[in-house]
This record gives structure tokens, sequence and C-alpha cells, in this order.
């Protein structure tokens, strides 16, 4: 069993969650108006430009969202308290032991929030992403090397990116450069995905579910960048969560379901091919230790992705049960679900 944080680390995190929601609602400064699309409803901050109207994406309806629309006014006026409430609560997580960004990530990270690409669907996969499920699952998961990693990998799916009607309000381009990192263009395209910084081996890769055969590569028009596509990411960020990271008041991001992020990584490490292969077993131990953690404290919901992944098709199937014949004790977690 994992060691937990303390009962004060837990609401201390999402007493910080809540506040730069908050936050995010209270930028508002034209008319909140929802818009319903297939089903679902979006909110959009309507606002005018000059003589021309804008639509500013806000995210999609909730009740909490929705209840954050109707007194978006109010949140305005308490910004400065909010201030204030954040930094003593991100100086109480630092006390209780929740890791903190570095200087490089952080910095890079506020960047993105401020240019909206977490408010435009961006959502934080790989190794960075599971760094923040110590603070939203309440477990320790220790200073290991499944918590290494000097990239941070952000995903979109193609289609929402062309639906929002809306686009980041900073170049993310020049955002990088003004941090030292320079693009990588590919060898067959002049498209940019990836840009790494040149004075350390930090590198920052936009990545897309793929629906064809192919992984190729495609535009984000939201986000202003392209994009590598992947097989099996759609499960993955398909319900994304909001997620504070600690870097100097808070940075909000977002990042997938842990349930799916831990199934997901069963897939991926049957998947890893050549050079990738010995990424497998960090794979695995990521995925195990978020096995390990919902089953104690969320089993419905890990059922709930394990069974939804077994149901999608022979070659998810057939993926998830190669990797877990590598893994026996999580193999016996999760049948005994």
């Amino acid at each position: 069993m994992l060691p937990p944080h303390s009962p004060r680390a837990r609401a201390a995190y999402h007493d910080l969650c809540r506040l730069l929601m908050d936050d995010a609602a209270s930028t508002i400064i034209g008319r909140p108006h929802k818009l319903v699309r297939n089903g679902k409803g979006y909110w959009y901050d309507e606002h005018r430009v000059g003589t021309s109207v804008r639509n500013r994406y806000l995210g999609e309806d909730s009740p909490e969202m929705a209840e954050r629309m109707a007194r978006h006014l109010d949140l305005a006026q308490k910004s400065k308290a909010r201030a204030e409430e954040r930094t003593r609560l991100v100086r109480t997580l630092r006390a209780e032991g929740l890791p903190s960004l570095d200087r490089t990530t952080g910095s890079l990270l506020a960047g993105m929030e401020r240019a909206g690409v977490f408010r435009l669907g961006g959502t934080i996969v790989g190794t960075q992403g599971f760094k923040l499920y110590e603070a939203e699952l309440g477990v320790r998961l220790g200073d290991t090397d499944l918590t290494q990693t000097g990239d941070i990998d952000i995903a979109q799916f193609e289609r929402l990116s062309l639906a929002l009607g809306d686009q980041v309000e900073e170049d993310l381009a020049a955002t990088f450069k003004a941090l030292d990192f320079d693009p990588i263009p590919g060898v067959r395209t002049t498209s940019v995905w990836k840009w790494r910084q040149t004075t350390s081996t930090a590198m920052v890769e936009f990545l897309t579910p793929s629906f064809r055969p192919e992984e190729d590569i495609r535009e984000l028009p939201a986000l202003g960048v392209a994009a590598q596509s992947l097989h099996f990411l759609n499960y993955l960020i398909a319900e994304p969560i909001k997620a504070a990271a600690l870097y100097r008041s808070g940075v909000l991001i977002q990042i997938p379901r842990p349930e799916a992020y831990a199934i997901h990584k069963l897939i991926v490490a049957d998947r890893r091919s050549g050079p990738d292969r010995l990424k497998a077993r960090k794979d695995m131990a990521q995925a195990a230790l978020l096995i390990e953690a919902l089953a104690e404290d969320r089993p419905d919901e890990l059922r709930e992705a394990y069974q939804d992944a077994m149901q999608r098709g022979p070659q998810w199937r057939a993926h998830i049960a190669a990797t877990l014949k590598r893994m026996p004790e999580t193999a016996a977690k999760l049948a005994a679900l």
C-alpha cells in the first residue's frame, strides 16, 4: 500500500484547484454564454474587439462550470484575496512534501496556461502528467526514476481544435523561443510539433489521436502547432481533469484521468519497439503504481476504465493481455475488481 499524504495536504490541494478554476472564470470580460453541439454544452466569453465580436472558449459545460459562470463578476472582485490564499496553499503543500516544478518546467507550463493551451483542451500526458497524480490521489509516489523527465508532452484532439472556433492568445513558437526552446522540424515535413531547449535536454512535443491507419503529422489550429498522431491516444485524453501544478502561486493545467493513464500505459508498453522498448519498463512500473493506488481508493473508476478498454476491440485486448502477462500481481488486482 502506498503511503498517503496527510488530510491537510489533500484538503489544501483541492482548495488550490478550486481557487485556480475560480480565477479562470474571473477573467471573463464580456458575456458568458453556452453553445450546444451534438448534445454537449460549451461555454464562451462573447466580447467585442474593435468592430468585431470574438468568442473566447472557456470550457465544457458542467454544474460546477455553470455555477462559476453565474458568479463571474463576484469572482473578479475577489482576485487579490484568492492570489494571497493560493500562495499560502502552495507553501503548505510544499511543506507537506508535495513535489513542485523546476524552474524550466514551471515557466513553460505557466506560459502555456497564459496562452490558453489548457483552456483549449491541451492535456499533459506522459511522465509530467504522472507526477501530478501524487496530489490528485493523495499518495506518495516517491522520488524515483518513474517521476524523472525533462520532456513535456501535450495532447489535443484534432477535431476539437477545428471545432472550437478559438485559438491561443500568444504564439506558442514565440513563447518557446523566449524560454530558449528551438523548433525541431520533421525530416519529411516543414511542420513543427517538437521543440528542444538549447540550454538543457528538455523537450516539448505535441500529440493528437489518430483515427486512420497511419500515424502521421496533423495540424492543431487552436494551438497553432502541428502534432504527431498516435493510435489509442483518444482513450487517454477523452475525459481529462483539471489539476494544479506547484509553481509560484499555482498553475491550472489539464491531465488525463489516472485510471485512463494506468490502462493506457499497459497498451503503450506492448507497442514499444526498437530503442523505445527500454521505456516499456517505466510504462509498466507507472501502471502498476497507479493500479495499486486506484484498486484501494477508486476501484469502481478503475474497473470501468479497464472494461472500457477491453471492449474496444481485439487489438486493445491483445496489447493489454501481453503486458499483463509480464505483470502477474497487477493482473491479479485487475481480475479482482
